[in-house]
């Protein structure tokens, strides 16, 4: 029997070996921290990543976890609407709705579907070699294991993409994020949306539980040292002109709470597929969060490779058509992603007045042609 193994526990890591495992393929996973607690807080699984998890038969199982989205509007600092994407156009095309949810939440729910004998924590991959009919992966306690079908999934960071792809490193997208979930009984939060300003972007979703999930992005250099002893008392001072509840929502959260980090991703690979290995997710294609489509995209990707994987036993031709199939969408989705988030992070006052004017009275469907270009074709059937 040939021997799959998987780099990274994350979503996409934990997705490829349940979908693996459905096709009758058991998958080592190697993960590098020491426990799985879904760090992070809310995102987005758009009606495409939940089209995905019903062909994964997952999706009955990640319902109940997120909180449905019937809209999402873009605000400019007084509240006013600058856009109103149309969140049903993505559940006609792909006849799912639109949902937040927790990682956390997300993440628990895809470890109870792992057998934990093939789950591997605290080892982290340093570098790997090629051996005759297999691979060897060198991890930092030592230790060496041998597979022959290899699946990087270790997220934007990843040393073994770097290795394999110099030049790969993360690029910094200008600025940089602070992010928490929050109780929702004090304020009441019924609808998500994203607030553009001059002084950053602030963007809030109601989770399950009566919960709130927000983030804050603001300009900076990387590694910014001021901001990295920023309180919830400085985000206050520099969100204090922006309209309600979002002052409430500050208030309603405390220093231990926020989790930041600069906002990254990858430039656009040429090859997800070298051989017996292949990259998914964030280690393939991370991209920064302005669509919402960074765990979507993980999903999809893990929904294409047992889609391949079932026409054929050649897992090689699995993985270059799994290539071909994924480049030209996560390219799109990265340099569009990136384009969006500069906009939305102007900062010059004429700048923002023409471009807030425009995205006033431009129509809808104007406005919402890069979404709906992502929704032309449909993933499985590129």
């Amino acid at each position: 029997m040939k021997r799959f193994t998987i780099i990274g526990g994350g979503v996409a890591g934990l997705t490829a070996a349940i979908g693996l495992n459905k096709i009758g393929i058991q998958a080592t996973i190697f993960e590098s921290a020491k426990a799985l607690k879904g760090i992070g807080a809310g995102f987005g699984l758009a009606a495409n990543a939940i089209q995905a998890l019903e062909y994964l038969e997952l999706k009955a199982g990640v319902i109940p976890l997120g909180h449905y989205l019937e809209n999402y509007n873009i605000l400019d600092k007084r509240g006013r609407i600058l856009a109103a994407p149309e969140t049903k156009t993505i559940s006609d095309k792909y006849e799912q709705d639109n949902f937040a949810i927790h990682r956390a939440d997300l993440h628990q729910f895809l470890l109870a579907q792992i057998e934990h004998k093939n789950l591997h924590l605290g080892k982290r991959a340093l570098k790997i070699e090629y051996q005759k009919g297999g691979i060897d992966i060198f991890f930092e306690d030592g230790t060496i294991h041998q597979t022959d079908y290899l699946i990087i999934a270790d997220g934007v960071n990843s040393r073994l993409r770097q290795q394999l792809i110099p030049g790969s490193a993360p690029r910094y997208a200008g600025y940089t994020c602070w992010r928490a979930t929050i109780d929702n009984a004090n304020i009441n939060l019924s609808t998500g949306s994203e607030t553009w300003g001059n002084k950053g972007r602030f963007g809030m979703t109601p989770l399950v539980g009566n919960k709130i999930y927000w983030y804050a992005c603001i300009n900076s250099p990387a590694n910014n040292k001021v901001f990295s002893r920023y309180t919830i008392k400085d985000l206050q001072q520099n969100f204090a002109s922006y309209h309600d509840p979002i002052t409430s929502v500050l208030a309603e959260t405390k220093d231990q709470q926020l989790i930041w980090n600069d906002i990254i991703d990858i430039k656009p690979l040429k090859n997800l597929a070298f051989g017996n290995i292949l990259f998914i997710g964030d280690a393939g294609h991370a991209t920064t969060p302005n669509m919402g489509q960074g765990a979507c995209q993980a999903i999809e990707d893990v929904a294409v490779l047992i889609d391949e994987l079932k026409k054929t036993p050649n897992v090689v031709l699995a993985f270059q058509i799994f290539e071909k199939r994924r480049l030209k969408r996560t390219r799109y989705i990265t340099e569009t992603s990136w384009s969006i988030g500069k906009v939305a992070q102007w900062e010059n006052p004429l700048s923002i007045i023409v471009r807030d004017t425009l995205m006033r009275i431009l129509p809808e469907e104007v406005k919402q042609y890069k979404l709906k270009k992502l929704l032309s074709v449909d993933f499985m059937k590129l």
